[in-house]
């Protein structure tokens, strides 16, 4: 058995990952602060399943106040640390980039520290395919230049990679970073396209698109994901000096136009389109090389577009009052 350390436990990757892990017989120490940036009841939800389970263990806490965090590491003999814990989205990041800097910069360096000052040398982290920008080059290759992030949340992303790099190179840390494209599936945030337009379609009502329908992002369903964190993990604990950065994505980009109509198609209804003009710090599409992550970690994503929403809307409608 194994203890796996798991920032923003109680969140959409976070609450999988840690139920995925428990079923397979390994304890799970998790961290959330059950923030409001959407509904702490949807994380409520999130952990229902998690608390049967005698090696779960749950603080809420904040990744930025750093007794707390040095308080789960006196308490816990962790094997590994997965840091998911951040504020995310491109958008609220413009708005106020400040606290993103604190939550994922800060936060990250409170993680850092405790584990060189507890000697765990094993880190998988959440990065993200926003680090690419509009590079133009495709599909985004993990040895690219990401120099020019157009967000602060971006931003924030491509630090957190500097700055576990020189953790890896002074204090010997086994490092992965993550660049994840787009997850959606079951307990998807309620602030992401493909919940929100499922709901208005529902109710509906007008579906919002930004641009004309041709920007495109590479959706990744859940599971895959966690097969690849996991799979990431063994990796990690497995071999010596290591700092690796692998995109977890699907390799196989879908147009905005093409999620639409694809939830409308599954749910049996016409989507209605309200367009309007592309928001700041979006990027024009996202589209995932996996060819590293397949031969360095085997990993395979199985599901296709279509299936990960028909899972996804299925979730939905039993759990459409959280």
């Amino acid at each position: 058995m194994k203890t796996y350390f798991i920032t923003g436990g109680a969140g959409f990757i976070g609450s999988t990952l840690s139920e995925r892990l428990l079923k397979e017989g390994n304890k799970v120490v998790a961290i959330d602060n059950f923030c409001d940036f959407y509904s702490p009841k949807v994380k409520e939800n999130n952990i229902k399943p998690l608390q049967q389970y005698e090696q779960y263990k749950l603080y809420r806490e904040d990744i930025r106040n750093k007794e707390a965090i040095a308080t789960i590491f006196q308490e816990n003999e962790i094997d590994i640390v997965m840091h998911l814990a951040a504020m995310a989205g491109v958008r609220p990041s413009i708005e106020n980039p400040v606290l993103y800097q604190d939550v994922n910069c800060m936060g990250t360096q409170n993680i850092l520290e405790e584990m060189k000052n507890h000697q765990v040398k094993n880190l998988v982290m959440a990065s993200s395919s926003s680090v690419y920008g509009n590079c133009k080059e495709v599909p985004f290759k993990e040895d690219m230049i990401v120099d020019f992030a157009i967000s602060p949340y971006a931003a924030t992303k491509k630090a957190n990679e500097v700055m576990t790099h020189v953790y890896h190179k002074l204090f010997d840390m086994n490092v992965m970073m993550l660049r994840f494209f787009t997850v959606y599936g079951p307990k998807q945030r309620p602030d992401l396209a493909i919940h929100k337009f499922t709901k208005l379609l529902l109710e509906n009502k007008e579906i919002p698109m930004f641009g004309d329908g041709t920007t495109s992002r590479d959706y990744t369903y859940i599971d895959d994901i966690v097969d690849g964190i996991i799979k990431s993990c063994i990796y990690c604990m497995t071999h010596q000096d290591v700092y690796e950065i692998l995109n977890l994505g699907n390799s196989s980009p879908i147009s905005l136009k093409e999620m639409i109509e694809t939830i409308g198609k599954v749910l049996g209804i016409e989507p209605k389109i309200n367009q309007l003009p592309m928001q700041p710090g979006d990027v024009e599409r996202t589209y995932a090389n996996i060819t590293k992550a397949k031969n360095l970690i085997g990993y395979e994503p199985k599901t296709t577009f279509e299936e990960g929403i028909r899972k996804f809307i299925q979730w939905y409608k039993q759990n459409e009052e959280v």
